[in-house]
């Protein structure tokens, strides 16, 4: 299975701005757009949960989102099973459980906690990080913790509008 991290971050590597952790808020219309049309490409999503307590998603029969959380009780009262469901299973189960299900990809999309286990797991393949030509100075990183030595091999970067936005995506080099 292909598992593949996406995010926006700024010049100064933060994914948030000042700690907020609406990206939506700050991103480029450019970045919306990519995202939405890789997130309705996908079969099966990652996210953590407090990024889906800043902005709850609805079920949906295209794919299967999963949220991942200490707490999965807590978000029964959301959980459509086969398209919106919770849990508290490590990324390595979650990739052994999808595997065994016949998914070839999976698409991890936020936080920084979720995106730290998956990265400290070695389980990642790919990054496609978009750019966005701004500056905070204070935020979160795309990792929350730890030490990480982690090389990547440029894919494809592609510039997407005026302001200097880019879209680039980035292989892991394991070993």
């Amino acid at each position: 299975m292909k598992i593949i991290l996406v995010f926006v971050s700024t010049l100064d590597g933060k994914i948030t701005k000042w700690g907020n952790p609406n990206v939506r808020s700050w991103s480029s219309q450019s970045d919306k757009d990519y995202f939405n049309k890789i997130w309705k490409s996908s079969r099966l999503i990652i996210s953590g949960s407090n990024s889906f307590n800043v902005e709850p998603i609805k079920a949906s029969p295209h794919h299967l989102l999963m949220v991942m959380t200490k707490y999965p009780r807590k978000y029964k009262r959301y959980e459509v099973p086969g398209q919106l469901e919770f849990t508290d299973l490590s990324p390595v189960q979650l990739v052994e459980r999808f595997t065994k299900e016949g998914f070839e990809s999976m698409l991890v999309v936020g936080g920084a906690k979720v995106a730290t286990s998956f990265l400290r797991d070695q389980l990642v393949d790919e990054l496609w990080l978009t750019i966005e030509p701004k500056i905070f100075g204070k935020g979160d990183a795309i990792v929350t913790e730890g030490k990480f030595d982690i090389n990547l091999r440029l894919i494809n970067c592609e510039k997407v509008n005026e302001q200097g936005t880019l879209i680039t995506k980035y292989e892991v080099l394991k070993g």
